[in-house]
């Protein structure tokens, strides 16, 4: 028996468009005689869909999309069978009232063959707001060659049983077991799994468990691309029966391959990726797919001269191409020669569009009449703030006339402790490096500055014979440049303190006596906590961030505003 395994970029919602890109996947199927099609989780809504799956007229359309592509797979490929990912309604009185299923489409037909039955709502996921948990495992019956095949189907969630390995505890039902008395020949997972850290080695090893636990071979199937603020990694896989790998696809990018079920030796495969590469990758696809699949075909940067924004326009530039870059420097009286310098630099590296828009007049304004008419002078913070929401006001003006996608440039460090203006350098329609510690930003530098990096930048069209982000930028102390001689140690602890104890609290969930435990001074662990809690009114207005960690400041924190702990 033979498997073809499509990791396809579907978009959200375009149900005709999707159905098309599984059409296109057929005719690869066909080529190499596979006989049975793989698609990843809700291929014809892309994922995830969120409340468009509550929208009565697009499920109507869904089904009337999935009869025609039926019969447009049986009379272009005759007998070939495709899996698609589909929103099934459920006819009762009920809410909700989908499942999230998987409908095998042949011989001009289709019919549900599996539903998801472990719903997650854990992080970013939400999936018992919309949909209705099976009771039952899949396993689906084939004749190939006068042999029968039975394959077990799970879909995303049902696969990660194993609380020794993924950590949250166990499922009050678990496929993986239930499938062991069906006595099937191989196991199917089809997923929408998204992008963390470290994401992929947890996906083997509970991919692996169940090979074992079985004692059958596992297809893993993902979907690629990025929607919103997750961003889809692909590394789809087949492992033996005993767990290991016997083929993997790429990361972060389309990929189909046939597989026999009779190849059991391992392929060579050159995918592999370092952790720091792989966090690069993920940024540079986000930015791409959010630009792409929200019709932006440029990008603007506010270019301070500093390491945030010098990363992000890297990204831009690897993402989108440089032509498509802008990129804007705009000085202040408190703007460092240097700064000025290295932003124009950096520009000329990547090969960018550069401008440079002073902004002394404007503040010199802004300061004139606030004294002239209600005789208020600005103090510091004050003053400061208005240097940053002159330069957003900027930014989102050339946005606005230019139709760029104006990126923010902020890190995790910063967004976590408010240091970052509303209206100001938070604006923008994407926060790319807004899941980034600080000490992660200098990492990701150092390594794009590094040999290690050059293929990675070969295959982006990024200057192999120069420094990207440049030595300057890489080395020089922090500053926000809003006042004199500033530094941001002058109000916080070094970053490799600071986001320690940040990762402690946001990401590990540390209460004041564990991170006393871990050898903080109380006092600084009561002032970052309180800097959290008080930027909190920020975070809610922030742009969609780019999800890398288990736990982002965006869609998957949700933490009030008006609370006292």
């Amino acid at each position: 028996m033979k498997f073809l395994l499509a990791q396809i970029n579907p978009v959200v919602g375009d149900l005709e468009g999707n159905a098309k890109r599984i059409l296109c996947t057929a005719s690869k199927a066909s080529s190499t005689s596979a006989d049975l099609v793989l698609t990843p989780e809700l291929s014809l809504w892309g994922y995830p869909a969120n409340d468009l799956l509550l929208k009565k007229n697009l499920i109507k359309n869904q089904y009337q999309i999935l009869d025609q592509l039926a019969l447009d797979i049986n009379k272009k490929y005759g007998s070939l069978s495709i899996t698609v990912g589909i929103a099934e309604i459920i006819n009762d009185s009920f809410f909700p009232n989908l499942y999230n299923s998987i409908a095998l489409l042949e011989r001009g037909e289709w019919k549900i063959i599996a539903r998801k039955i472990i719903l997650p709502t854990y992080e970013v996921f939400d999936e018992k707001r919309y949909f209705r948990s099976e009771e039952k495992v899949s396993v689906l019956t084939k004749e190939i060659n006068n042999k029968t095949w039975r394959i077990g189907f799970t879909i995303c969630e049902d696969l990660w049983v194993n609380k020794n390995i993924e950590g949250r505890g166990i499922h009050k039902k678990n496929p993986i077991f239930d499938l062991k008395k069906k006595k099937v020949d191989i196991l199917v997972n089809l997923s929408a799994s998204p992008y963390t850290f470290k994401k992929l080695e947890l996906r083997s090893k509970v991919s692996s468990f169940a090979a074992q636990y079985l004692q059958v071979p596992l297809i893993y199937v993902n979907q690629i691309g990025a929607n919103d603020n997750l961003i889809f990694d692909g590394n789809s896989f087949i492992l033996d029966k005993n767990g290991s790998k016997i083929k993997q696809l790429k990361s972060f990018s389309e990929d189909l391959s046939s597989w026999d079920i009779e190849q059991t030796k391992p392929q060579k495969y050159k995918f592999k990726n370092s952790e720091i590469s792989s966090i690069f990758d993920a940024l540079v696809l986000g930015v791409r797919d959010y630009a792409q699949k929200c019709g932006f075909k440029t990008a603007l940067i506010g270019l301070s001269g500093g390491i945030d924004s010098a990363l992000v326009s890297a990204i831009a530039t690897a993402a989108l191409g440089s032509n498509n870059i802008y990129c804007v420097s705009m000085p202040s009286r408190w703007s460092s020669s240097h700064s000025k310098s290295d932003a124009k630099d950096l520009a000329r590296r990547l090969k960018i569009n550069f401008n440079s828009i002073p902004i002394e007049n404007l503040m010199s304004s802004f300061e004139e009449s606030f004294i002239n008419t209600i005789s208020f002078e600005m103090a510091e913070i004050t003053n400061q703030n208005i240097q940053s929401r002159i330069r957003g006001t900027l930014l989102m003006a050339l946005a606005n006339q230019e139709k760029h996608l104006l990126l923010s440039t902020g890190n995790k460090s910063e967004l976590a402790v408010g240091y970052c203006t509303l209206y100001g350098d938070m604006n923008g329609g994407l926060s790319v490096i807004g899941d980034l510690y600080k000490t992660n930003v200098f990492k990701l530098c150092n390594w794009l500055d590094s040999e290690d990096s050059i293929n990675h930048r070969k295959s982006y069209m990024l200057d192999t014979n120069v420094d990207i982000i440049g030595e300057n930028i890489r080395t020089k102390a922090p500053s926000a440049e809003l006042g004199p001689d500033q530094l941001d140690t002058d109000s916080l602890p070094p970053y490799s303190i600071l986001d320690s104890i940040l990762k402690g609290i946001i990401e590990e969930k540390k209460d004041l006596q564990q991170l006393e435990e871990d050898g903080y001074k109380k006092d600084l662990i009561l002032k970052i906590i309180s800097l959290i809690k008080k930027a909190e009114f920020k975070r809610k207005q922030a742009p969609p961030i780019l999800k890398l960690s288990s736990q982002s400041l965006g869609s998957d924190w949700r933490v009030p505003i008006a609370i006292s702990y």
